[in-house]
């Protein structure tokens, strides 16, 4: 990964922490179910944009390497493992 994506994902992931501790603290609280709901999904929003900026480095280096490696349906595998769970399709 480049030193810009590095620091753009570590950026989501350090939010995604903050909001899950303000969660937390919300359901403590007994805040709005609704309110607390809103803010899970924003969470997932900032780890779903992580994630892909994730992935998509890794097809760019990990995958193009594999296949100039011979190993192209080893990391093609690797992807449709992570799309079925993505997908929710477990």
């Amino acid at each position: 990964m480049n030193h810009k994506d590095d620091a753009e994902i570590i950026n989501s992931l350090k939010t995604a922490k903050g909001q899950i501790d303000g969660i937390l603290k919300m359901i403590d609280e007994e805040r709005y179910c609704i309110d607390i709901s809103k803010q899970i999904i924003a969470v997932q929003s900032l780890l779903k944009k992580a994630n892909m900026k994730i992935l998509k480095n890794h097809m760019h280096s990990c995958v193009v390497s594999g296949i100039m490696e011979g190993k192209g349906d080893e990391k093609i595998d690797e992807i449709l493992y992570i799309l079925d769970k993505y997908l929710d399709r477990t």
